[in-house]
């Protein structure tokens, strides 16, 4: 099964490849012209409702501000990006960078910065006084040696419990579950009701799932311990962990074809819980051109993840300039506006995320976002495993490919082995 999956991608990107190659000339390079090269790259993976509504809203910008060049939009489709990413490193391979790609913010970037793919931002953040709006925390993780590498356009949660109170309340539920306990004994009661407990998609929502019930089952201090130096992923409460991750996934239901499809799941009745990022509130909210137009707190409501009340998992979405973009300027000009306050305020309210900048309007950010403002100003912090902040790409490939296997056989034991093995291979 994992090799099938795995021979699926390789023809996906394959395809994908000969695409790009089938229309290179029309971006410009050597001999691509003076038309071509007002052409902008824009490389990512924004392309499902919410995303894709916030990417339009920063691209309007983008055009009236920059009338001489043209925007082209090269999203790739694939939640999480695991897909585009993987395209983009054949393309920065062969020496065929987009103009700017979009990428996580933290140790994702990392294997880019370390092979000389990436020029370093600090000349922009210096033009534009960045640092001053800009949290440290946040300009930090995406610094090496005092060089900045990329432009955050917005802040996300990775640990939200999306549900449905009507579901919930035909199972007899009052309350959403606030610890993985509570949440264990929930999903059973949805299922002795005929729902469906849990709605997930493709594979990269299962760890996302994961990183979930690990943080809830061990806590914040023991969670972020994990991804230091000679860190002990052997122990007996990461086995605890594992065990409950393997009962929440035994009520999960049929996997969907991606985020989007499982969470529909939850705003249309058929689920009861879904455990994803705070992408998922411009799905659900925004009008049916854009999302489902569903309204919060009667069709779909929200909590922390079981277990991860008062902490904030985070993950950044943000642009870079690779070395040898074929229209720097342009790169340029769309890192500007990704940077902007204008910018940021046009995005993140569709996106389902909150802005970077510590300026933004906040009267623009309601419902869902203004929680979400208030809890990333008061929790402590935590960084995704699958969104790219805490484990570079070889560990999270690693780990990724052990509960792709954990999923077929369920061997708590042997997946916890892999975890260990990957972490030394990966990151110490």
């Amino acid at each position: 099964m994992r090799r099938r999956w795995m021979a699926a991608v390789a023809v996906s990107v394959a395809g994908l490849l000969t695409l790009t190659a089938c229309g290179g000339g029309d971006k410009g390079g050597s001999g691509g012209g003076q038309a071509a090269q007002k052409k902008v790259e824009v490389f990512s993976w924004w392309t499902g409702p919410g995303e894709a509504d916030g990417l339009k809203a920063m691209r309007g910008i983008f055009e009236k501000q920059n009338p001489n060049f043209t925007f082209f939009d090269a999203a790739v489709a694939g939640g999480s990006g695991d897909q585009a990413r993987a395209l983009l490193s054949s393309k920065l391979q062969a020496n065929q960078p987009p103009d700017t790609f979009q990428g996580h913010a933290g140790a994702e970037l990392q294997g880019y910065i370390k092979a000389g793919k990436l020029e370093s931002l600090n000349f922009l953040y210096d033009e534009l006084k960045l640092k001053e709006v800009f949290p440290q925390q946040l300009i930090d993780q995406i610094s090496v040696q005092g060089q900045v590498y990329s432009v955050p356009v917005n802040i996300h949660r990775s640990n939200v419990l999306w549900f449905n109170p009507g579901v919930l309340k035909t199972a007899g539920i009052a309350a959403a579950p606030a610890t993985v306990d509570e949440f264990i004994a929930d999903l059973a009661k949805v299922k002795k009701a005929g729902k469906i407990p849990l709605s997930i998609g493709s594979q990269w929502t299962v760890v996302h799932l994961f990183e979930n019930v690990l943080l809830g089952s061990l806590g914040t201090d023991a969670y972020n311990a994990l991804w230091a130096p000679n860190a002990d992923w052997s122990n007996a409460n990461v086995t605890k962990a594992l065990e409950n991750f393997k009962t929440v996934l035994s009520y999960a239901g049929t996997p969907q074809e991606d985020w989007q499809p499982a969470a529909k799941q939850v705003a249309d009745g058929e689920a009861a819980f879904n455990i994803m990022g705070d992408w998922a509130y411009g799905y659900f909210h925004n009008p049916p051109d854009g999302g489902l137009g569903k309204q919060s707190k009667t069709d779909f409501d929200w909590a922390a993840s079981p277990g991860t009340d008062g902490t904030f998992m985070w993950l950044s979405d943000s642009f870079t300039l690779p070395k040898g973009a074929p229209n720097r300027n342009g790169a340029v000009a769309w890192l500007k506006v990704a940077a902007s306050k204008e910018g940021q305020d046009a995005f993140n309210p569709l996106k389902g995320s909150i802005p970077a900048r510590k300026d933004a309007d906040k009267s623009l950010y309601k419902d869902y976002l203004a929680w979400s403002l208030e809890q990333w100003s008061a929790d402590k912090l935590a960084g995704s495993i699958q969104h790219g902040v805490v484990a570079p790409d070889a560990w999270k490939t690693a780990l990724s490919d052990a509960i792709g296997l954990f999923q077929q056989d369920q061997d708590v034991a042997k997946l916890q082995q892999a975890l260990v093995a990957a972490a030394k291979a990966g990151g110490q």
